[in-house]
């Protein structure tokens, strides 16, 4: 995948540096500054006026100046228009001025925005596109076609690229296979510096456009060490290779492990490339670092989606009305059973709310206070998790750290509670009844919103999918239950 930066529109190989730079000197807060600095270049060169322009041009039927302007886009501005243009106008770009678009254009778009643009062509329009790209661009392209359609793309694809997709196609979902592309450079390990900067320059167009590190290998294509392109510059070109190998550390990826635990590999040892190898332990292909950036975004992004019982796939803007209802219409249902079951114990308490007029306007901040709550804690335990940060060496002391945490401020909000409602109503009992009561359910919050992910993760459910429908249903009905419980002892 080539760099992220060039997709922006701005330099690569300068802003690769800056941020590279940053990394290594390890100061994230001149990170984050140059980071948007290279983000804001790209995002004032393209506009809505842009887009507009683009488009009248294109009801005018001026075919120079739809070519032009579309000549002048980079890769994600070319994406930001398809995505943004109503469907009509889109269809009437593809179709006209298809060749205009980089085929990296469709890498960038949102998924199901690809997909259906994608399969409204035809298997020969399709395989041209995969042909101009690096291996795992073409492989993500391809992953989520219709099987039928798929098979015929690949048909008219050449007989080497053909092999390469087949196999790519063959990784689990989400899997360091998927991610690598197939494009690397590697040499035996019994060569000699000089030797490798001959075969390097002798390779010229052979080799990939963008590679930082050389992998060294066996006979048997095992990789036995890697060496970075500057250390082979500072080099003798007498030295074996294989006498550079000692101080260089190797981490090497497994094709069917998760992109997730890959992208913490690349995370906690800072590095820029890594080998991905098969089950005989041959290397097969590489992973680089601005793979691993696109990993973090789409990680980061599918959890909260997740967490909002949205769809993962895509981003929902660019489905129909009746798929978008479908893919939410669980979730829904899942919590208006959960919210029976807090109305059932509201039911429980009906005569004692009957009396007490004031227990229905109050037992609502009760219970949303203790889901806010345990919502904090949650999403903390949540990114925790997928980050490995909580394992079982500090899950005790994270456990009892959020349930104090949750009895500090159930304390102060009780406080505050208890004296809004005697300002209210002027009935001391029933602020204690309140105060006692959201004790209660800001420290269930606490210790149910990290023991829910927890407990999910330990069974293999994917905390971030199932959490927030067992945190709600418990802090509702155990919100309800000591407000209403307690009012019935106490004030009646």
């Amino acid at each position: 995948m080539r760099n992220t930066y060039r997709h922006m529109g701005y330099n690569h190989d300068i802003a690769f540096k800056i941020i590279y730079k940053d990394i290594m000197s390890k100061n994230p807060a001149q990170i984050d500054t140059d980071f948007d600095a290279v983000v804001g270049v790209a995002a004032e060169s393209f506009t809505d006026d842009d887009i507009q322009n683009i488009t009248d041009a294109l009801h005018d039927g001026d075919k120079k100046q739809v070519q032009a302007l579309i000549d002048d886009l980079s890769v994600t501005e070319s994406a930001e228009l398809l995505e943004k243009v109503v469907a009509n106008d889109r269809d009437e770009l593809i179709e006209t001025y298809l060749k205009q678009f980089d085929s990296e254009t469709f890498v960038e778009l949102d998924e199901d925005l690809r997909k259906n643009i994608l399969e409204q062509m035809d298997a020969k329009q399709v395989a041209s596109i995969v042909s101009d790209l690096d291996s795992d661009d073409a492989v993500n392209l391809l992953y989520n076609l219709d099987p039928v359609f798929q098979k015929a793309v690949i048909k008219k694809l050449s007989a080497k690229n053909r092999a390469t997709i087949e196999e790519g196609l063959t990784f689990p979902d989400d899997s360091a296979g998927l991610l690598m592309q197939r494009e690397f450079v590697a040499i035996p390990q019994f060569w000699t510096i000089g030797k490798t900067i001959d075969y390097l320059r002798a390779a010229g167009e052979e080799l990939p456009q963008e590679f930082f590190d050389i992998f060294i290998i066996d006979p048997l294509y095992q990789i036995v060490g890697i060496l970075p392109l500057n250390q082979i510059i500072r080099a003798q070109r007498k030295e074996k290779i294989d006498s550079l190998l000692s101080n260089n550390d190797l981490y090497i990826i497994p094709a069917d492990m998760d992109q997730e635990d890959v992208a913490i590999i690349f995370k906690d040892n800072n590095i820029l490339t890594a080998p991905v190898v098969d089950s005989t332990n041959r290397l097969i292909g590489v992973i680089t670092i601005d793979d691993i950036v696109d990993v973090i975004e789409e990680e980061a992004q599918e959890d909260i989606l997740r967490l909002a019982g949205v769809s993962t796939s895509g981003t929902d803007m660019y489905r129909d009305v009746l798929n978008t209802t479908r893919s939410r219409f669980s979730w829904l249902s899942v919590n208006l059973l959960t919210a029976i079951i807090a109305s059932m114990v509201i039911g429980l308490f009906d005569t004692t709310i009957n009396q007490i007029v004031a227990l229905a306007i109050l037992m609502p901040i009760v219970a949303s206070m203790g889901g806010n709550a345990g919502t904090q804690t949650l999403t903390i335990a949540v990114r925790a998790l997928a980050t490995k940060d909580l394992s079982r060496t500090n899950m005790v002391r994270m456990i009892g750290k959020e349930t104090l945490v949750g009895l500090l401020n159930g304390l102060a909000f009780a406080v505050i509670a208890a004296a809004v409602t005697y300002l209210w109503f002027d009935d001391i009992l029933l602020s204690s009844v309140i105060a006692i009561a959201m004790v209660m359910n800001l420290i269930v919050a606490g210790l149910f919103g990290i023991l829910i992910p927890i407990t999910l993760d330990r069974l293999s459910i994917d905390p971030a999918l199932a959490s927030s429908v067992f945190l709600t249903t418990i802090t509702d009905v155990i919100g309800f239950l000591a407000f209403l419980g307690l009012a019935a002892i106490i004030l009646i």
